[in-house]
């Protein structure tokens, strides 16, 4: 039986409709230490932008969190099965990881936005049933993908454990 997670792509810049872009099932392999490495490893050292100048085709561009989110399928699904999109805003798959991608906006003026990971745990993870909504489940990781460490993850997920169910697993 695999490890199942969501990589859900979020837009909420100013002048854009906010809600998700992209909700893609990852059937094994979501894990913190598999897809959660692999999904950080290819958003370390991105830059979104809002246009692209003449020639500036970087491989670590993206024209806004569309381009972002057509990019991350790109890289992902390279075969038939595992890698599965569904409509923006499904949940409850059964998920075990949620990967939430979206932009931060520095608190001072003069920074530049950038891409904000948050790792979640899935229903099935933590509380062994479907049904619970994302907003209730614990965080594992809330930073900058390059910040991200598995193993960290994978040690906050234990912590959240005891903290959601109140015992040890």
């Amino acid at each position: 039986m695999g490890t199942r997670s969501l990589t859900v792509v979020h837009e909420d810049e100013a002048g854009s409709r906010p809600g998700d872009l992209l909700t893609m099932y990852r059937q094994y392999d979501g894990h913190p230490t598999g897809h959660g490495k692999e999904l950080a490893d290819f958003l370390s050292g991105f830059s979104i932008t809002n246009g692209l100048c003449g020639r500036d085709q970087s491989a670590r561009k993206a024209n806004g969190m569309g381009c972002l989110a057509a990019q991350i399928v790109a890289h992902f699904k390279t075969e038939p099965g595992n890698v599965y999109l569904y409509p923006p805003g499904v949940r409850d798959l059964w998920e075990e990881y949620i990967y939430t991608i979206s932009l931060a906006q520095p608190a001072s003026g003069g920074a530049r936005p950038h891409l904000r990971l948050v790792v979640q745990a899935g229903c099935v993870t933590f509380f062994g049933a479907s049904g619970t909504t994302q907003n209730h489940m614990p965080v594992i990781f809330d930073g900058q993908p390059e910040a991200f460490d598995a193993d960290v993850g994978r040690t906050r997920a234990s912590v959240a454990r005891l903290d959601t169910q109140g015992h040890r697993a």
